[in-house]
């Protein structure tokens, strides 16, 4: 090969590279746009959404920095069901898709998933997909308390909602007839639109600027070198089968969550056979989510850094019995899929940890502590003679995440989800709670080397003096999270009132107007033996109130106690 050769074939990849890299900024610019227009707090407070850009044959080439593995990982499955209910030969400019299916979108029915195809020089070149939760679908609200999916609210097939750009109106009224709040619900479907449109317009305008006909040829190259670089992120691992087992709290009775991890042949394997069953309650998981968080388990560990996207996503692959709790086919319930979902990264871990002990961390409080109270209230403002109106707070909290290999666990931090805890304010403003106090618990996370994240307490009450009620979905409240390698357990938690009444961790409470409710968050596990933890870390957990118990260590040889 000549010098030349080897110049021009150097700058063929830094142009491509560049190209990946503008992609990548394009997206990011479609997620920011749903987050500015969006309507419902989930999504613009907290980041629950996904925004991400798929070639003509439905693999997703690259998804935006913000948004959830549950809701980008399924996503990328769920654009192929569109092409196949609507395939891309039949779309026309200023089409506009749209589904809320558990099976074929991400996994319950407050998620609305929107597809838009691209078209340049009249071609279909591109599809642009993004997701977020919508405040209401109807049936029994967000709630574990549904026996099918019957029960949970508006069930919308993969359909055209939208032609040259307009919505359906026959559709629009069904849902605005279905759901408790159709200014939030609408809102959000015309601000996940909106992102589509960006997407697109900014995709065409990066082609005109490169000259690309198409993206057949990028999109080849981004997969494959994805798909290569995390054959050969599997290629170091030890070869072999790891098993571990993991108990959560269930409803009316412990779930087991059974995993196999095989690591053969450039690939992973992740296998649930003998995990319990699926329930009578909406807790149940598709097998998309499944896969969304199972995938996003085994990517926190073996190539972390590779683009996520069709490619590097094809090497984990995941299975689960049908019919088990992680593999529920409709018609069941899975209102409140998170809750089993977002524990598959801990429970992937836990073979992983076996296989590579110095890289994993131990388990944390994993799925959410979303706070959602419903009730009725007088908005500032209001006429005195006008009648209350109805009020539906999403609130996402967090749990400590578990303690590193080499540092303590993040507090009161939403691993796997990766949403963000909203702000009291926000949720003070669109409600009539208060939150007394929102702080972190002392004690709650697992001691060890490295300590757990902490968990939090928060103490809220209505300030109008009126009743109302929250729909509960809380796990670690039985079984807390394990310690790694000798670290211990996290703290469990807990609901109470301020007279002492406990509340219930699944299912709906009313609280009473003059009561005060005390979510008292779960603690991360700890990693190592806490004899090992370094005094001085110790003595400045103490200083900051986060421990208040005593613990006995041995200092490192060479390290004089402070």
């Amino acid at each position: 090969m000549t010098v030349i050769e080897r110049t021009s074939g150097g700058l063929d990849e830094l142009r491509r590279d560049l190209m990946w890299n503008r992609l990548i900024s394009v997206v990011q610019e479609q997620a920011t746009t749903l987050v500015r227009a969006a309507f419902s707090t989930s999504t613009r407070e907290a980041g629950d959404l996904s925004a991400g850009v798929f070639d003509p044959q439905g693999r997703m080439l690259a998804q935006s920095i913000t948004g959830t593995p549950g809701h980008v990982n399924s996503m990328a499955a769920s654009v192929l069901h569109f092409l196949e209910a609507f395939p891309l030969a039949g779309m026309s400019p200023g089409d506009i898709f749209l589904t809320n299916d558990p099976w074929r979108g991400t996994g319950h029915l407050f998620d609305i998933v929107v597809v838009t195809p691209v078209f340049r020089q009249g071609r279909a070149v591109a599809l642009f997909a993004c997701t977020s939760h919508v405040v209401d679908i109807g049936g029994t609200g967000f709630s574990t308390d549904s026996r099918e999916v019957y029960h949970e609210g508006l069930f919308l097939p993969i359909m055209r909602f939208g032609r040259d750009g307009v919505f359906d109106p026959n559709v629009v009224a069904i849902i605005e007839a279905n759901v408790r709040d159709k200014v939030q619900v609408i809102g959000d479907i015309h601000s996940l639109a909106a992102c589509n449109d960006i997407g697109a317009k900014r995709l065409v305008s990066m082609m005109d600027e490169y000259g690309l006909d198409d993206l057949d040829e990028l999109g080849e190259h981004i997969i494959e070198a994805s798909r290569t670089a995390m054959e050969a992120a599997v290629a170091e691992l030890p070869q072999g089968t790891w098993h571990s087992t993991m108990r959560v709290d269930g409803m009316t009775e412990p779930i087991d969550i059974v995993t196999t991890l095989t690591v053969a042949a450039g690939a992973i394997d992740v296998d649930f056979t003998g995990t319990s069953a699926q329930v009578p309650f909406g807790i149940n998981v598709p097998m998309a989510y499944t896969t969304a968080y199972t995938s996003f388990g085994v990517r926190c560990i073996v190539g972390p850094d590779i683009p996520n996207n069709s490619g590097s996503l094809s090497v984990v692959r995941v299975s689960a019995p049908q019919g088990c709790i992680l593999n529920a086919p409709h018609p069941a319930a899975v209102n409140v899929r998170h809750v089993m979902g977002q524990m598959l990264p801990d429970a992937v871990f836990g073979c992983l940890a076996q296989a590579v002990p110095e890289r994993v961390p131990a388990e944390g409080t994993s799925s959410l502590w979303n706070l959602l109270a419903t009730g009725t209230w007088n908005p500032p403002g209001a006429s005195p003679a006008a009648a209350p109106e109805r009020f539906i707070m999403m609130s996402f909290h967090s749990g400590g995440a578990g303690a590193r290999p080499d540092q303590d666990g993040l507090s009161a931090t939403a691993f796997p989800s990766g949403v963000r805890n909203m702000p009291v304010e926000i949720n003070e403003l669109i409600s009539p709670l208060v939150f007394w106090r929102k702080e972190f618990r002392p004690d709650s996370g697992g001691a060890g080397r490295y300590r757990g994240g902490h968990g939090q307490l928060i103490e809220v009450a209505n300030r109008q003096g009126g009743d109302f009620t929250i729909s509960a979905t809380y796990e670690r409240v039985v079984y807390p999270a394990r310690g790694r390698h000798g670290g211990e357990d996290g703290a469990t938690g807990s609901l109470f009132l301020d007279d002492g009444t406990a509340v219930k961790a699944k299912g709906v409470s009313v609280v009473p107007g003059n009561r005060r409710l005390t979510v008292s968050f779960p603690g991360g596990g700890g990693f190592g033996p806490v004899a090992e933890r370094d005094p001085d870390a110790l003595e400045r957990d103490r200083l900051l109130g986060f421990v208040t118990r005593r613990e006995t260590i041995s200092p490192a040889p060479g390290t004089a106690r402070h």
